[in-house]
């Protein structure tokens, strides 16, 4: 195990800008997994750290202590003073460990008859890792993530995502008006007014490719109207809206028991 101390240390220096930099990630084509539970899930679907970070504080902890002790001998392991891995965490509360693995490969191609969830220009990382999570549940693969959307392999919409990034297959910067247009199921979307159906009155038993759009602006009017299926969530309450992430949840389960 090799211990760093010092921020000026060019390793360190190197992980901090890992850990910082989209640009940098995909430039070295890594990711940064933050936390045991993304660790884990990452083994189970077959992928391997190529250098595992630990605090000196979470190298006391017994899940960590655990993980380290299963972890593949031939995986460099690297410690950290706590006020060092500190500056590599982005959360108040830094989870003790994180790894660096390389960029998951590029998923084959778009399947225009099966089940989809379409991201326009969702920017949130905390949405777009909870759409994902809930995808997964729900049994959907087919992820497609317009380009202004979060970056979906960054640290933040990973921890959202909670290892569901490893069950899915996602085509950042696709093209989702040409996906629509060749679409061979029904093409769905939540929003208010007279044209639209209940979701509990909907028959999704079919392929359906649901399209969630950006927190402020919804999803785009040339998406839109590819969209044959305008669909209304029953909301007895008060509110008037849905956040995005609560609101495909709500789809995405209506059409796994349907």
């Amino acid at each position: 195990m090799k211990q760093i101390v010092s921020r000026e240390n060019p390793h360190f220096k190197a992980l901090k800008k890992l850990c910082q930099s989209g640009r940098e990630r995909r430039k070295t084509n890594r990711i940064v997994l933050d936390g045991v539970h993304l660790l884990l899930s990452l083994a189970q679907f077959g992928g391997r750290p190529v250098e595992v970070v630990v605090s000196d504080s979470g190298l006391q902890t017994k899940e960590i202590a655990d993980y380290l002790t299963g972890l593949d001998e031939l995986v460099p392991v690297t410690l950290l003073a706590d006020p060092l891995f500190g500056e590599l965490a982005q959360v108040e509360t830094p989870s003790g460990i994180l790894a660096i693995a390389p960029h998951p490969a590029c998923p084959g191609k778009i399947d225009p008859s099966g089940d989809a969830v379409l991201l326009d220009g969702v920017q949130d990382p905390g949405n777009v890792g909870s759409i994902l999570r809930s995808a997964a549940a729900a049994g959907f693969r087919q992820i497609l993530l317009s380009e202004d959307c979060a970056q979906v392999w960054s640290p933040k919409v990973l921890r959202a995502g909670m290892g569901a990034h490893f069950q899915l297959d996602l085509h950042e910067g696709a093209d989702l008006g040409d996906f629509l247009g060749s679409y061979r199921g029904q093409a769905a979307l939540t929003e208010l007014g007279a044209r639209t159906r209940s979701l509990h009155e909907l028959d999704l038993t079919g392929s359906v490719a649901w399209i969630f759009g950006n927190e402020g602006q919804g999803v785009r009017p040339e998406l839109r109207e590819s969209a044959a299926l305008r669909v209304r969530i029953p909301m007895p309450g008060a509110s008037e809206s849905l956040n995005v992430a609560a609101a495909a949840a709500i789809c995405m389960h209506a059409s796994c028991v349907a």
